[in-house]
């Protein structure tokens, strides 16, 4: 796999993988623009999956564009995360958000996500 790719490997990509996050998420990062929700995999690398529902944003090219900068942050970025599988669940506050100011956001949501992992893997 490489360092900076997005291949399939990488991205949840059928319900169960969803429901397997949904049912039982070891983390949780709530923010006002975004929701991580995430869970340790087997598979010795991380996997995201984005949700961006009509409800925040009715425009698609707005949707789009969060899951591109959402993709194209975890692509730069994976070398850092644990084994985890991650949702990321856009709100409707981060669509009114520009490019800067969601990366950003975006870097402080993944930063929160490492800490509470690491935080629970001392603890049990």
């Amino acid at each position: 796999m490489t360092q900076h790719g997005f291949p399939r490997q990488v991205r949840l990509l059928r319900p169960g993988d969803y429901r397997f996050v949904f049912d039982a998420p070891l983390v949780k990062v709530p923010l006002p623009e975004l929701l991580l929700l995430a869970r340790p995999n087997t598979l010795g690398h991380p996997r995201i999956g984005v949700i961006v529902s009509k409800k925040a944003s009715k425009r698609a090219v707005h949707r789009n564009r969060f899951k591109r900068l959402v993709r194209e942050f975890f692509r730069h970025n994976q070398a850092s995360l644990p084994a985890l599988d991650i949702i990321c669940i856009a709100r409707q506050d981060a669509m009114a958000l520009d490019n800067p100011v969601l990366t950003r956001r975006l870097a402080k949501a993944f930063r929160k996500l490492n800490e509470r992992y690491e935080r629970t893997r001392s603890e049990g």
